[in-house]
């Protein structure tokens, strides 16, 4: 095997244990599953640990470089009038053929689903022209956040609560393993457009804004719908008894998402073909590799998707239910923290964020820190996730104080923080919470018999805000430790008070 290969699924086989051993723990105690449901999972798990090493190493070698060049590229060119609508059928294609979406979109029946990917397409397409428009003139990243989230809220109080769950979800997964890497990217390669203090800020923040897009779409999108169509179709666990049964019914999947991967890559390859022919004439070594990355990159995320499609979501689905009817069902809310805390590390563009936000700081916020604080938030999101599903109380109880303390927090963290932790809230709100941790409310929604329209949906915006505030809180414990080690040595209290540049303290300078 490929020595690089065997890292990635070495590294995937870490953070897939710990999920697979708290679902194996729970079907053998507190929630008892069928052995086919079983199987499924275990199977899942298997094409979960070699998908996400594929995919990683296609991310490292294929995407993030497309991403990089036609980011660079665009930075380059002069003609705004070219570039603005060139940037919003990037955003539009990549996001129509994103995988999470095609499940959302299944999920409102009452709407066209054709209508809604267009909708949620057209909302990433124009925030990734903003994000060109921020790059070029230097406008706040906070500031646009501030006033695009005000406008957010405003139409939450006139969307029909339907409806309100299902857009913040929106926000979430359009941000996903396709879309993330190439997104990011691109991000970096704007960020060339004005060369300052704060281009490793600059570099980060294209995801966040992308994931504003689609919330407004949808919220749109709800003032034009009658909300008593909007429906839900409960979720149908397989009946299998064998293991034939469990291999048939993968093998069933497979060519499903053999084509959704394929369409999601083409628009990739398509520009990016554009751009080689037009501009940026890589050399025939570089488009080997390449090619062997969209290769990696392609089988990755088959097997990926097929993995937690059909494996993790009966799963999921299964184990919500069944802890919802003990009678201290309470123990839901421990328990969805627990594998809150693990399943970030399974999402397969976390490990791409992580790995840039090492790279671009020059090791200032390592991997594994990012990971602590991802893995905290993720936890909280499930904690407020299950008191919604066994309380009913609407969401914007907590969304409404959350997004305010995490745009309060904006203007008091250094502005690379800001920009990481916007972006990883639709990086953490990928896959994994899309076909296990919805599944597993939307079970548990069901048992206790709430209302699974707006008391289930919506975990997906709990996951996707959390991280807002953890990794703000982090940035603010690193900025007091420089301040800390930099006061080393200095006059006493009383004395000059050391006044320092928030680039120096990145760039490593203090």
């Amino acid at each position: 095997m490929n020595k690089k290969l065997k890292e990635k699924v070495l590294e995937a086989l870490s953070s897939v244990l710990p999920i697979t051993g708290i679902v194996l723990i729970l079907s053998f105690t507190a929630a008892p599953m069928p052995v086919a449901s079983l199987m499924l999972f275990l199977v899942g798990a298997l094409l979960l640990i070699v998908g996400v090493g594929f995919f990683s190493l296609g991310t490292d070698i294929a995407m993030m470089p497309i991403g990089d060049g036609i980011g660079g590229q665009i930075a380059n060119g002069r003609r705004l009038w070219l570039l603005a609508p060139l940037c919003f059928l990037i955003g539009a294609f990549v996001t129509i053929a994103e995988p999470d979406l095609q499940v959302l979109a299944r999920q409102v029946p009452a709407v066209p689903d054709l209508v809604i990917i267009l909708t949620v397409a057209a909302g990433v397409g124009f925030f990734l022209v903003v994000a060109l428009l921020r790059a070029k003139y230097g406008w706040s990243l906070n500031r646009l956040l501030i006033g695009c989230y005000a406008v957010v809220f405003l139409l939450a109080f006139l969307v029909p609560k339907e409806f309100l769950a299902v857009a913040f979800d929106s926000g979430g997964v359009t941000t996903g393993p396709i879309t993330v890497p190439f997104i990011m990217s691109m991000g970096a390669g704007l960020a060339a457009l004005r060369k300052h203090a704060d281009s490793e800020a600059d570099s980060f923040g294209v995801v966040a804004l992308c994931s504003v897009g689609p919330i407004l779409a949808v919220m749109i999108l709800g003032l034009c719908y009658n909300s008593s169509d909007l429906s839900y179709t409960p979720f149908a666990i397989p009946d299998l008894e064998t293991t034939a049964d469990v291999g048939r019914y993968f093998l069933s999947g497979f060519p499903t998402y053999v084509e959704e991967v394929a369409l999601g890559l083409a628009p990739i390859v398509i520009f990016f073909g554009i751009f080689q022919i037009a501009a940026l004439r890589m050399r025939r070594r570089q488009l080997i590799k390449i090619v062997v990355g969209l290769i990696y990159t392609y089988v990755g995320l088959v097997l990926f998707l097929t993995g937690v499609n059909v494996g993790f979501m009966p799963a999921g689905h299964f184990i919500g239910a069944q802890v919802a009817q003990l009678q201290y069902n309470w123990v839901l809310i421990p328990i969805g923290m627990v594998v809150g805390w693990f399943i970030v590390a399974a999402e397969p563009a976390v490990h791409v964020l992580n790995q840039q936000v090492e790279t671009l700081t020059g090791g200032a916020i390592s991997q594994k820190v990012m990971g602590t604080a991802l893995s905290i938030g993720m936890s909280a999101a499930l904690a407020m996730a299950m008191l919604r599903v066994l309380t009913g109380v609407s969401i914007l109880w907590f969304l409404v104080p959350g997004y305010a303390i995490a745009l309060g927090l904006s203007f008091r963290v250094p502005k690379v923080f800001t920009a990481i932790a916007f972006d990883s809230g639709g990086v953490a709100s990928g896959p994994m919470t899309a076909t296990f941790l919805l599944p597993f409310a939307m079970g548990a929604c069901e048992a206790v018999g709430g209302n699974v329209l707006t008391d289930a949906f919506g975990v997906v915006a709990m996951v996707a805000m959390t991280p807002l505030v953890t990794i703000q809180v982090l940035g603010l414990v690193y900025e007091r430790k420089s301040l800390r080690e930099a006061r080393t040595g200095l006059p006493e209290a009383g004395d000059d008070i050391l006044v320092y540049d928030e680039a120096d303290w990145m760039e490593g300078r203090l």
